[in-house]
C-alpha cells in the first residue's frame, strides 16, 4: 500500500501552517522550498576560500543558517524571505569558519593592523589615504602592502559578518537589517553608525565603490566584477580588501564614539 502524497501548500499557506500551528511538514518544505539559495550563498562564499576549506561543510553550515532564518522569520511583516535568509545562511556559514579556525592569528593581526592604520590616518587627514601614506605608516614598501592585501583578502569576504568589537554579538550587518523593532536608546546608535557607514563609503575611491557595489548590492562575484571592470581578480581582490578595512575602521572609531559618549 503506497502512502498518501502530502498535499502541496501554497508559499504562504506553509508559512502559516509552520508558524500557527507548527507543522513540520510546512516546515520541511519550506526548507526544500529554499535549499537553491543555500547553494547560491555557499558558491559565493567559497569564491576566495582557501581549497583546504570543504564547499560540503559550508553548504551544511548554510543549511543550519536557512532552518534559523525559518524558524525566526515573521512571514506576517511582509519582508522579503530570500533576502533575510540570505544573511543567515552567510551567518551560518561563517559561524563555522570560525569554529574551523581556518585563518591564522598572524593574518588577522596583519588584516587589524591595516584596519586600525586606515581608522587613524583617515580621522588624522579627514579624507581618503593613499596606499603610500599606508605603507609609510605601517613602515613596509608598496609592493609589500599589495602582497599583505593578497594575503589577507580571504578574511575580508566575512569580515561584515564580524562584531563591531570582538567582545559583543552586534555584527556591521545587523545595521542593515532590522529584524525587530528597538528599544529607542539601540535606535539613535543604529541611526549613528549608519551615517558612519555612509561616510565611510564616500571616503571610498570610485574603483572602491564600484567593487564594494557590485560585491554586495548586484551580488557578482570577484571574478565577475574583474570582468566588468576590466581589471585582474587579484586586483578586484585588493580593491575588495582595502574597502572592506577602510569600513571597518571607520565603524570602530564610530563605535568608540558612542560609548565614551554614553
Amino acid at each position: 500500500m503506497t502512502e498518501p502524497k502530502t498535499p502541496h501548500l501554497s508559499n504562504i499557506e506553509k508559512w502559516r501552517k509552520w508558524k500557527t500551528e507548527k507543522d513540520i511538514e510546512a516546515k520541511k518544505q519550506l526548507i526544500e522550498q529554499y535549499l537553491p539559495l543555500v547553494d547560491y550563498v555557499t558558491s559565493r562564499m567559497a569564491i576566495g576560500l582557501p581549497k583546504t576549506v570543504s564547499k560540503d561543510d559550508l553548504y551544511s553550515n548554510g543549511v543550519m543558517g536557512l532552518i534559523d532564518a525559518i524558524e525566526k522569520f515573521d512571514y506576517e511583516r511582509g519582508l522579503q524571505f530570500e533576502t533575510y535568509a540570505s544573511w543567515r545562511i552567510r551567518g551560518g556559514i561563517i559561524d563555522g569558519l570560525r569554529q574551523g579556525d581556518w585563518v591564522p592569528r598572524s593574518v588577522r593581526d596583519k588584516a587589524k593592523r591595516i584596519e586600525e592604520a586606515y581608522q587613524l590616518l583617515e580621522q588624522k587627514y579627514l579624507r581618503s589615504v593613499t596606499d603610500a601614506e599606508i605603507s609609510d605608516y605601517l613602515n613596509v614598501s608598496e609592493k609589500e602592502f599589495t602582497g599583505i592585501l593578497q594575503e589577507i583578502a580571504v578574511t575580508t569576504i566575512c569580515s561584515l559578518e564580524d562584531p563591531i568589537r570582538e567582545e559583543e554579538s552586534e555584527t556591521r550587518l545587523s545595521l542593515l537589517v532590522d529584524e525587530k523593532a528597538k528599544n529607542p536608546d539601540y535606535k539613535v546608535h543604529e541611526f549613528y553608525l549608519k551615517e558612519s557607514l555612509v561616510k565611510g563609503i564616500e571616503r571610498l575611491t570610485e574603483k572602491e565603490r564600484t567593487v564594494v557595489s557590485l560585491f554586495y548590492y548586484e551580488e557578482l562575484s570577484l571574478s565577475e566584477i574583474a570582468e566588468v571592470m576590466s581589471l585582474s581578480p587579484s586586483r578586484i581582490s585588493q580593491l575588495h580588501s582595502k574597502a572592506i578595512l577602510r569600513l571597518r575602521g571607520a565603524l570602530a572609531k564610530n563605535k568608540d564614539q558612542l560609548l565614551q559618549n554614553t
